[in-house]
């Protein structure tokens, strides 16, 4: 019979108190003991994957002539790449032994940035419809181990939108990722509204997930290498929450759930600023709501790649600890100080049960 690392910590640890109970008399004289805790779940919530086709599809790319960012960064090898990063992705055994070994019970899993967003609506149809088929073959293999986001392609948002359907109504994924613009349009755009109400209808979250700046913004980014996770990444993928935010998307779709990872891509910072010049301006926005209050009422973050007690400190006292969720960004992010971060960090024992898994398993519908 196989052990939980867990709970042979916890049985060891009964282990070795048994003699200090044992000192301590019994009958009405004993002090009473807490009662012991279960293993504190753990479920992190922006973990990247792919298949090998979604790499050979995105290769060729690297070897034209498009001057786009994230094709400035693509692998020309494709699923011949030989650096570990490559073989994370793909290799879901490797990463339940680490999971395993650092009591992570859950990953809920994304096809890596930047999707199928650079393709053609046809190409991008089909290689989203066969990713999510091979990502719930993953979530079904291990249904308690891992969850999966369905992609789906903006550039048809109708075709999008019966795929978001498929994917949580017969493949039973948890929600859905996009890698922030699309053809250098954000999903503001009334023609992206289908997408917005599909996944208001369902009940799952939208996971908006970083992508290079798009080319109306690229130039500035180019020549200091800000384009991705240095800086790019973060303005990106705010400034497309911004555009919702404002835009009155949330008037329309008020039940819609919008994830962003980061700790919030710089916006919880913001808010007061924000909502500033939102009330100093507000004839010039279409959104009845402050930006603060729609970011509280709308909006998840994720602590993925952020390690810093003093932001997430800060994210609980604005948004809540309700409104927190742990996130590793495997594989570019490392599990083990990932983990030891929320282990550690300096927070209320019932925030970090929140952030660790309560929170996790209320938005996307996960089994408790």
């Amino acid at each position: 019979m196989s052990v939980d690392r867990r709970e042979f910590l916890v049985a060891g640890a009964g282990l070795l108190a048994a003699p200090a109970l044992a000192e301590a008399g019994s009958g009405a004289q004993a002090q009473r003991q807490p009662a012991r805790q279960p293993p504190l779940r753990r479920i992190a919530t922006e973990e990247a994957w792919t298949i090998p086709e979604h790499l050979d599809a995105l290769a060729p790319l690297s070897q034209g002539t498009w001057r786009n960012l994230d094709v400035e960064v693509i692998n020309p090898a494709g699923s011949r790449a030989t650096e570990p990063l490559y073989a994370n992705l793909l290799d879901t055994q490797r990463r339940l032994a680490e999971m395993d070994r650092l009591g992570i019970d859950m990953q809920v899993l994304s096809l890596t940035s930047p999707g199928v967003q650079l393709f053609r609506a046809d190409r991008a149809v089909a290689l989203a419809a066969l990713a999510n088929d091979r990502l719930a073959e993953v979530v079904g293999s291990a249904p308690t181990r891992f969850a999966g986001l369905a992609s789906f392609a903006p550039q048809d948002p109708a075709r999008a939108s019966r795929e978001m359907e498929r994917a949580v109504e017969r493949l039973g994924l948890s929600g859905f990722i996009v890698n922030s613009h699309t053809d250098n349009e954000y999903l503001d755009e009334q023609k992206y509204w289908p997408i917005l109400e599909a996944a208001e209808a369902l009940d799952r979250p939208i996971y908006i997930h970083p992508r290079c700046p798009s080319d109306g913004m690229a130039a500035p980014f180019r020549g200091n290498r800000l384009q991705s996770a240095i800086w790019g990444f973060a303005i990106e993928t705010g400034t497309h929450a911004m555009r919702l935010i404002t835009s009155g998307v949330f008037d329309r779709f008020p039940k819609l759930r919008i994830v962003l990872g980061h700790m919030g891509e710089n916006i919880p910072f913001y808010l007061w600023r924000s909502d500033h010049w939102f009330e100093r301006r507000r004839d010039v926005y279409r959104s009845s709501l402050k930006p603060s209050e729609v970011f509280r009422r709308n909006f998840m973050i994720t602590t993925s790649g952020v390690e810093h007690e003093p932001a997430l400190r800060y994210a609980i006292e604005v948004l809540g600890a309700d409104r927190v969720m742990w996130a590793i960004d495997y594989p570019y992010e490392a599990m083990s100080p990932a983990t030891t971060f929320l282990n550690d960090a300096r927070i209320e024992d019932a925030d970090r049960a929140a952030i660790f898994h309560r929170n996790a398993e209320r938005i996307f519908h996960l089994p408790t």
